[in-house]
């Protein structure tokens, strides 16, 4: 394992001792990661305990067809964007009867982006039963970096929401 797949290990396994304690169930809502934050949090043994589902919704068909996301969205602001992050968080939450969950979306590369959209441009969000939380992110390197940055902040923005903390402050 490297460094890199050690520090993710790391942050899904305190991911999981947080939500036992709280006897809570989190859920993943992914598209530019392909599953990375899922297969990340199912590294840890008895994960089943704490991680409901994970939704990998590529297309924007599958973002609406599986999380509830209005397809109106992505013409008017695109999938890459604050609103259809905060709509796939309450897609996967309603969908899995977690309390927990987190949604990405972004341009990993190495083409796709735009002037207003570059590559490394991420929209996450993170939601519980009461807030929902959103940040942009602009992340450097090669699509792999882009995606494993994702991650990261993903699975650092849940622990700071089971702090009582805001997610994209970090």
């Amino acid at each position: 394992m490297t460094a890199n797949e050690d520090a993710l290990t790391q942050l899904a396994a305190e991911l999981g001792e947080q939500l036992t304690a709280r006897k809570a169930q989190v859920a993943t809502a992914e598209s530019c990661t392909g599953g990375g934050i899922a297969e990340a949090i199912t590294r840890i043994p008895g994960s089943s305990a704490w991680f409901e589902a994970g939704y990998v919704t590529y297309s924007n068909r599958q973002k609406s067809k599986q999380l509830a996301v209005p397809e109106a969205l992505f013409t008017t602001v695109g999938a890459v964007s604050q609103a259809v992050v905060e709509a796939m968080v309450r897609g996967a939450q309603a969908n899995s009867g977690a309390r927990f969950a987190v949604a990405v979306s972004g341009v990993a590369g190495p083409d796709g982006g735009s002037p207003d959209k570059p590559v490394g441009t991420v929209w996450l969000a993170w939601g519980d039963d009461q807030q929902l939380f959103s940040v942009r992110r602009q992340f450097a390197g090669d699509r792999n970096e882009v995606r494993r940055q994702t991650v990261e902040a993903a699975l650092a923005g849940l622990l700071r929401l089971l702090a009582q903390e805001n997610p994209s402050a970090g």
